[in-house]
């Protein structure tokens, strides 16, 4: 068994990425595959949270396109994350995963609320933990909340799965001549205005110099190699870190 490098990590995942091949919702083949690739990596004894987005349900940035007030879209993206981390749970939990869902937005009926202490006691008792409704603050994306809850639980690397092999120049779906960047610097990343996360969780992933890798989950296998330090994707860290 391949030994990790990593024995806490926190998952970022879009809500696009429970799409598949939908233009819309949840796919089941897509969250039954991504639990497997998670049960993947909690068989090496990993501890793993998670952040997921929610774009495959609700989108704020559109909605205020036609006049929706800001935080009311918001408000509205992060109850459809809440929706995802339910879903991804129930997956979960049918692998054999105890997993625990905590809210930044208090639903006790359906998910705990967000609590640092508790988290981290759930993370060493092996259970999985989903972070749910963002930071629970309007203008602040999914990213920012995994950036923020990285630090909190003190992840060791943020890994950011998506739909495409890592960070390019330009938009590798949009640009077929897009070049892959295997390593680059947060100040870069900020000055080039890459499109890897929103500027405010770049900036709190390198004020605490907290690495973020950026891979493609939709191949098989891609989350274990990244967490047994095998060099896919693409890297955010300072120069000197080794990560």
């Amino acid at each position: 068994m391949p030994t990790p490098k990593y024995k806490r990590i926190l998952v970022k995942l879009s809500g696009e990425a429970l799409m598949g091949k939908q233009g819309y919702g949840i796919s089941p083949e897509m969250i039954d595959y991504i639990s497997g690739e998670i049960r993947s990596v909690y068989d090496l004894g990993v501890q793993i949270a998670l952040v997921i987005g929610g774009g495959n349900i609700f989108r704020g940035a559109a909605a205020t396109s036609y006049g929706m007030a800001r935080a009311v879209a918001d408000h509205i993206g992060m109850l459809a994350t809440v929706i995802n981390s339910i879903a991804l749970q129930d997956a979960l939990e049918k692998r054999g995963i105890q997993t625990r869902v905590q809210s930044a937005i208090e639903m006790r009926a359906i998910a705990e609320p967000y609590i640092l202490r508790r988290a981290i006691r759930h993370l060493e008792k092996g259970r999985v933990v989903i972070f749910a409704a963002g930071t629970g603050n309007p203008y602040f994306t999914t990213d920012t909340a995994a950036a923020l809850r990285a630090q909190e639980i003190r992840a060791e690397v943020l890994v950011k799965a998506t739909k495409v092999d890592g960070i390019y120049d330009t938009d590798p779906l949009v640009n077929p001549k897009a070049k892959q960047i295997p390593s680059v610097t947060y100040l870069e990343v900020l000055r080039r205005q890459l499109k890897v996360m929103d500027s405010t969780a770049i900036s709190v992933a390198m004020d605490n110099l907290l690495p973020i890798i950026v891979f493609n989950i939709t191949v098989k296998g891609n989350l274990r190699r990244a967490v047994c330090g095998e060099k896919i994707g693409s890297c955010v860290k300072e120069l000197s870190n080794s990560a």
